[in-house]
């Protein structure tokens, strides 16, 4: 793509910017089926004129929102040259990126092409990519750390990339195997109040860690890969007095543990073997004045070699864009009452300290 910023403008505290789409990229991979992606374009900058003809598009307005809009085409084109299509959505999120890096809100290491274009995994026809800037970093941190815990609200993609990063070092026999585990305690519910046997009180509650699995492997081949004990899907409880080599081991809903659990988890690591622990401290479903290991353990380990605390906000939300507003609403409402999740805190406000770092 070229473009020919020109000094001669309709104003003269104005800019203009001209982009040339090349001949083998349709104008509809760039502007969108019925123009939607540029809609989106010119949503994110209202005071600035954007026109096309052709396969010539210009922009004129404020020179720093130009200056924007030029950067949006050029990431755009980088990630369409991989093959790979824009959609309404990374478009969004490109242009939040580029705002963030250019107001100091990020340090803008990474473009956003290069976020949209990290394939961490592809399986049956899709392929597994981060969509944020947190999301890249995270993976990355999961490539250089041993323990890297994922905290942040639903929605954020902490366990589904955390299970990506898990089946693709088992295909690269990173490791031998896949252990997959949550503390047995949500929504005031224990195993012993569901019905059936334990295999069948175990199952709907680890169910997520299952249907994650069935987007990433063949579902036929995740019965035959759990009784060779490649994959493990079990409870917390499960993993006390056992040492876990070779293996790729995920603590999800780590924020109902206990510190006890923590630590017992974390003790667990053995040679050649990589930690992903993932929970949301706003959503801890223990019983009144019992501590969330997970918030206890920002405390004790923040610091410590090798081990990396991923933080992820309502800005990483992948999910329908109502949950991450729902996300900040009840964050604003705990805050303006000096609430958690909407009640009276009972004890201190212990973890809280690193929220948005």
């Amino acid at each position: 793509m070229t473009h020919t910023p020109t000094a001669h403008t309709p104003a003269q505290d104005q800019a203009r910017a001209q982009f040339t789409v090349p001949a083998q990229h349709p104008m509809v991979t760039v502007l969108g089926s019925g123009d939607s992606l540029l809609r989106v374009i010119e949503r994110a900058f209202p005071a600035a004129d954007i026109h096309v003809r052709g396969n010539e598009i210009s922009a004129t307005g404020d020179p720093g929102e130009v200056a924007l809009i030029q950067r949006v085409f050029d990431e755009m084109m980088l990630v369409l040259r991989t093959g790979q299509p824009m959609t309404e959505d990374a478009v969004e999120r490109s242009i939040a990126m580029l705002k963030a890096s250019e107001n100091g809100e990020s340090d803008g290491q990474e473009t956003p092409a290069e976020v949209l274009t990290q394939n961490i995994l592809s399986s049956r026809g899709r392929t597994i990519r981060p969509k944020t800037l947190n999301q890249k970093r995270y993976v990355d941190a999961i490539d250089k750390h041993t323990i890297v815990f994922g905290i942040g609200p639903a929605g954020t993609g902490k366990t589904y990339l955390a299970m990506a990063k898990a089946v693709q070092a088992l295909q690269s026999k990173q490791v031998n195997r896949i252990i997959l585990t949550r503390p047995a305690v949500e929504a005031g519910e224990r195993l012993g109040f569901l019905p059936g046997t334990l295999y069948e009180k175990i199952d709907p509650y680890l169910r997520p860690l299952y249907d994650a699995l069935h987007d990433m492997l063949d579902p036929d081949s995740i019965p035959r890969l759990m009784a060779a004990g490649t994959i493990e899907v079990a409870p917390l409880a499960y993993m006390r007095g056992r040492t876990l080599n070779d293996a790729f081991i995920i603590l999800d809903e780590a924020q109902n543990t206990s510190p006890e659990q923590m630590k017992m988890f974390l003790t667990r690591l053995g040679f050649d073997s990589k930690i992903v622990i993932t929970g949301d401290v706003t959503q801890v479903d223990l019983p009144d004045g019992t501590k969330s290991g997970l918030r206890q353990v920002q405390d004790i380990l923040e610091g410590v070699d090798d081990v990396h605390f991923s933080r992820l906000s309502s800005h990483d939300v992948v999910r329908h864009k109502l949950v991450g507003r729902i996300v900040d609403a009840y964050e604003e409402y705990d805050n303006r009452h000096g609430t958690e999740n909407g009640t009276h805190k009972s004890r201190g406000k212990s973890g809280h300290g690193h929220k948005g770092k």
